[in-house]
């Protein structure tokens, strides 16, 4: 390939073959990635034919922005013989950076939009509102809110199976709609308890829950949530039936009492003072966006369905049955 007589080439002739620059070759000659064959009695570099497909390679792996760590891996696994799984490697953690940068940058656009098309003299607050949430965004406000509101002594399973369906994960492609709500979202969880710094925070079934009880009140309500979705996806208005038994099933079990009319009515004057946070819930479906103009129920829809349940059944006078605590 060279015609020198000893088939060597110098970095100049390697740099002119390989169409880059002399500085380039220099550069991953130091960093070790492309080795010199000898040096010439002036102390010149002399390279083999085969840096000419190494120095390819390496501008290949450079091109698709792997970092020099990880280049320098796959040369070193394909010295030994077996580059195929180190370069697979190298592949797919670049694609998620990649991905982490693109959802950055449409965060980033949908965000702008929201500065650009609102009327000017709103721009200052809502640069400020969408400007405080990170690109892309983290749910790690979200989560600390949700502990500090569940029972202290809830069990780990059961705090991650509520976080699971209670934290909005951010849209990979929001639109600026989405943008603007999961600010919103993110202001409401960081504000001082209580909105104002006063107020209570916490429900007054969480002063009775212990281990035992959190995780029970927790499940029950799950299942309570899940079946009331299902009437709600099926446009049904609030009544008495399964939902609401389970419902109140949580509550009496956590409680350790039995599900009669006194205590429903003793729990709906509870559940109707505790503290709200409809706004999470309303932000929640925001973020959530479906396409359909229909929102998918979240806990706290399931919840507010079920307490109109609760009102309904007790309007009516409808008898309870009488059940032992499980």
């Amino acid at each position: 390939m060279f015609s020198s007589h000893d088939g060597l080439c110098t970095i100049g002739e390697l740099a002119e073959y390989a169409g880059v620059s002399v500085k380039t070759v220099r550069f991953y000659s130091d960093g070790g990635l492309l080795p010199e064959a000898s040096r010439s009695a002036g102390g010149h570099r002399r390279y083999a034919p085969e840096a000419v497909e190494r120095l390819g390679l390496i501008r290949s792996l450079r091109g698709l922005g792997l970092p020099v760590a990880d280049v320098r891996r796959v040369l070193d696994e394909q010295d030994a013989g077996d580059a195929a799984d180190v370069l697979e490697a190298a592949v797919d953690g670049r694609l998620r950076v990649l991905g982490s940068e693109l959802r950055a940058l449409r965060w980033r656009e949908a965000a702008l939009q929201l500065v650009r098309d609102c009327p000017q003299e709103e721009r200052p607050a809502r640069l400020r509102l969408v400007g405080a949430v990170a690109a892309p965004p983290s749910t790690a406000a979200l989560v600390r809110f949700w502990r500090a509101w569940l029972p202290a002594r809830m069990p780990a399973r059961a705090v991650g199976a509520f976080l699971d369906v209670a934290v909005p994960q951010p849209p990979d492609d929001p639109r600026p709609a989405q943008v603007l709500a999961f600010a919103r979202l993110y202001a409401f969880v960081t504000r001082p308890c209580g909105g104002s710094g006063g107020g209570p925070c916490q429900p007054r079934a969480h002063s009775a829950a212990g281990a035992r009880e959190s995780a029970v009140l927790y499940a029950g309500l799950a299942t309570a949530y899940d079946l009331a979705g299902g009437e709600m996806r099926r446009g049904a208005e609030p009544r008495p039936g399964e939902a609401l038994d389970g419902f109140v099933d949580a509550y009496a079990s956590t409680y350790g009492t039995r599900d009669t009319p006194g205590f429903r009515r003793r729990l709906a004057g509870q559940l109707a003072a505790d503290p709200r946070i409809d706004r999470y819930w309303e932000l929640t479906a925001e973020v959530l966006g479906a396409p359909d103009g229909h929102p998918e129920p979240t806990p706290g829809t399931a919840h507010d369905w079920l307490l109109e349940a609760l009102d309904s059944h007790l309007s009516t006078g409808c008898p309870v049955e009488r059940r032992v605590r499980r």
